[in-house]
Parts: structure tokens; sequence; C-alpha cells
């Protein structure tokens, strides 16, 4: 979802709005007075501070709703699913040609379901799977809280029927329902993530993923359904939009999602400048200098957010680890963490669930180009990740995090290939990273990379919590291989 956010401010702009800012203006603001004289509108400096917290709160939220507008919403997008309450099973797993979402998992067929749970709750029905493969279902509202999980760690392999009602809903728990779970939002994602051992493997996980249902409460019940909700005019989102519209989607978003006590400071805080209950924020009515406190703002959050990216993370053999994600009570109020998470890939689990070693450098701190070199990642005998399910090493552009179209369709490479892989005589495994073919013989362990800078990411599935662990993340035993530049 980086398209979305990247490049708020061009150069030429920026310089634009600071002279707007710094020389002052006689523009005139919607109401048609200056905008000395609009009294509540708040100071030049309170104005950018407002619209920067707002944008590192009100990222992830934006970012959920463009995404659910490509997948549930319009069916011209491109990257369209199905619509609200409809679950849509993606036999295959994520391409090149997959860019809603930056840094896209290749590792699992996914089934993808946006729910609408504004008039009744959905019951979410999943079969029996094997022990040996592992499967999440993931429960994400419109804030990007995880509020919940169903799968091998959390329910066991075992069938079950779930059911997720919205932040309004004060119904009686139906016989035969496992569990409950409560969304902080009207609108939901659900995620469903299947192991795949392999390419022979994909009936099996369709027999799987024939068996994920989805009903309405009523539909459960075989009862008459309550009365719809209202239509909604959703408003078209796209990265030109975003770039100056940004305020308007998020206005938007928050009418679905009461706020809870954490956020009662911003949200007041955000009516200053029109966002919220009773308000509709404009931008393009906005006056030239409003228009440039807001951009300015802006900029500076996501300057906030690449920073915290950056220097709030552990750094362990050049990989970058945090645990970017959770429930409400894991972010506390921390809305520039929550922005770092969905930035560096949203919708990531716990670190419980899975944690995401990241790179764009070398163990020595160089910057992988496979433009000019190449490099390895060896893991010794016994030294592979340590996970209850599996792992895997995924390759993205290092300036999209996009996968990389290649010659031999391969994204990533993970613990189920590792049979098929050439080993070294101690029984170390190499992976080569280049964008050039290592040699037939070698073939098996190439991980096939583009004409530029890399960014990889590894994906450790239900890591083991005894020694040795990744976890906590930081201070866990296990340390991921580094990347090194091949002479």
């Amino acid at each position: 979802m980086k398209k979305y956010i990247s490049n708020i401010l061009k150069p030429g702009l920026l310089c634009f709005v600071a002279a707007l800012l710094f020389t002052g203006c006689d523009s005139k603001d919607k109401s048609g007075t200056s905008p000395e004289a609009n009294k509540d509108w708040p100071s030049i400096e309170e104005a950018k501070t407002i619209a920067e917290e707002g944008f590192i709160y009100g990222l992830p939220i934006v970012m959920n709703y463009a995404i659910e507008y490509d997948y549930s919403i319009d069916k011209n997008s491109g990257q369209y699913k199905a619509p609200f309450n409809q679950i849509k099973n993606e036999p295959n797993v994520a391409t090149w040609k997959d860019t809603a979402v930056i840094s896209p998992n290749s590792d699992t067929p996914y089934s993808l379901l946006f729910a609408d749970l504004r008039s009744e709750p959905l019951i979410l029905s999943v079969p029996v799977v094997e022990k040996s493969r592992y499967y999440t279902v993931q429960l994400i509202d419109g804030n990007t809280f995880i509020y919940g999980y169903i799968g091998s760690r959390t329910t066991g392999s075992d069938s079950g029927k779930y059911m997720i009602a919205g932040p309004d809903w004060k119904g009686e728990t139906p016989a035969g329902i496992d569990k409950v779970f409560r969304s902080g939002t009207q609108f939901s994602a659900v995620i469903y993530r299947t192991q795949l051992f392999g390419p022979d493997d994909l009936d099996n996980v369709k027999k799987i993923q024939e068996g994920y249902i989805v009903q309405t409460l009523s539909e459960y019940l075989d009862q008459t359904p309550p009365p719809a909700s209202p239509e909604i005019d959703f408003p078209k989102i796209n990265a030109e939009l975003v770039k100056k519209n940004f305020f308007e989607f998020l206005d938007f978003a928050l009418q679905f999602a009461p706020a809870g006590p954490e956020e009662k400071e911003i949200r007041e805080k955000l009516t200053r400048i029109g966002v919220g209950p009773g308000k509709k924020f404009d931008y393009k009515d906005l006056s030239d200098l409003h228009k440039a406190e807001i951009l300015l703002g802006m900029k500076a959050g996501e300057d906030k957010i690449e920073k915290y990216l950056k220097d709030k993370i552990e750094k362990i053999n050049g990989w970058s680890m945090n645990s970017f994600f959770g429930d409400r009570a894991f972010y506390n109020g921390d809305w520039l963490k929550r922005a770092a998470g969905a930035k560096a890939g949203i919708y990531g689990n716990e670190s419980i669930e899975a944690s995401y070693p990241l790179t764009r450098i070398t163990g020595d701190n160089q910057t992988i180009d496979c433009s000019k070199n190449n490099y390895t990642i060896t893991f010794p005998e016994g030294e592979f990740p340590p996970v209850n399910a599996f792992w895997s090493v995924t390759m993205y552009d290092g300036k999209t995090q996009f996968l990389i179209k290649n010659s031999i369709d391969r994204y990533l490479i993970n613990s189920p290939m590792l049979p098929k892989m050439k080993k070294g005589a101690d029984g170390s495994v190499t992976i080569y990273i280049q964008k050039d073919s290592p040699g037939a013989d070698k073939e098996s362990n190439w991980l096939p990379a583009p004409d530029g800078p890399v960014y990889l990411a590894m994906r450790l599935y239900w890591p083991k919590t005894e020694a040795p662990s990744v976890l906590p993340i930081g201070d866990g035993t296990w340390k991921p291989a580094p990347v090194v530049l091949v002479n």
C-alpha cells in the first residue's frame, strides 16, 4: 500500500507551501473570510501539528479503506475480489501482478473477506485441517487492530463455528458457536492463510478453502434477516486522491469506527480542522494558507513514520525486527507504532503468530543492490529458523516492495522446499540472491532478484517460544543469518 502514501509533497510543491506559510496569504477560506477571521480554525502551528498527528493516526485507517475499496467496492479496480460478506478463495499464491498491498505474502494461498457488520454478525465456519498443515484466520478491524485469530495456534485443527460481531451488536450468542469475536469497527477484514506444501499440493488447499464458509447470523439460524443497513456512497480512492484528500477519506472512515478511550484526544484535535462527527472536511474549499498547513503537517507526519522505521527497530545481522502488530491494548494509543506497521506491511501478524525479519542491507550494513553484486544467505545445519509451522524468505523490489517478475516464477524460498535444495558438505543450505541464474546446479537455491535494490522479508510462522527462539523480538536466542556480498 506504499503507493498511497509515498511522495505526499513533491519538492516544488513543498517550496510553494512553505512560501505560503511564511509570507502570509490573503486568500479566502470557504466562508469567504480571511483565514485570520475564522475563529474556529487553529493557529498556523497548531493546524500543522494537528495535521501531522492526524496523518500518523489516520494512515492505517486510510490504507485499510483503500484496500477495502479495491477489493470489495470498485469492480473495475483490477484488484476486486468479492462484495462484502462473501469470501473469495484465491487458489494461487501472490505473484508480481498483485500490487494492492505492499510486501504481499506469497507463502500461503489466501481466502479474503471484507465484512459489513452493521446490520448483523457473521458466522465463520472452518473445516478440519490436518495437524501437519498450518492455517490461520486473522481478524482485523478498520483501525487495523487485530481482534482475534482462528487457526492452528489458537483454536487447533478441528472444525469450528465462530461469530464476528460489530461494535454495536447486543444480541445473544446462538447455540453451536465456539467463540465470539468483537470487531471495533463496523467493517472488518478477515484474512485466511492456508499452508501450501508444494505445487502438487494445490488441490488439497482448494478442498480446505471450500470448507471456509461465511454466513450472516440470520442465514445460520434460518431466520428472516434484519432490515438492510443504509446504502453508502463510498468515495473513490487512489494514489493521487490520497495526496490531497487524505483527511476527507479519514473523515469518511471514522464514522464507522467508534472511538476508544485512548482515541479521545486525537479525535478532539481533528475536529478543529473539520474532521469528525458533524464535520465535513473538504480540502478543495480550504484557503491556500490552510491547505499549506495541512500539507506540511502531512509531510512532517510521513517523515516521522520514516524515521521511526529507521531508528526504532531492532537490527540483528542486518535484519530489522520489531513487533508492529496487535490489538487495541497492544498499541495503547501509540499511533506512530501502528502507522509504522502499516507502512512496513499492512495486515501483518502478531509476532507470536508470525515474526518478520526484514532487510535492505547486508550483515555489514551495505545496501543490497543486485544491479551491481550477487549475494548469499547461508543457514548452517541445525540453525534454520525455529518455528512450529514453517518459514520463508521472500524477494521484493527495493523501490516498490512488490514481488519480482522473473524467468522461473519464483518469489520466495521456504522450508517445504528444503528437500529439493542443494546442501553443502557440512549440511548447510545457501540461498543465492542475484538477478541472473547462478547455474543449473544451483538454480534450486536461487532467489531471483531485481536489477537494482532489494527488499527481503523473512516470515517465521508460529515461532517457537522455547530456546532457540526469535521471541521476544530483539532478545531472542536465535538470530537470522546475514546477507553476504559474494566476491
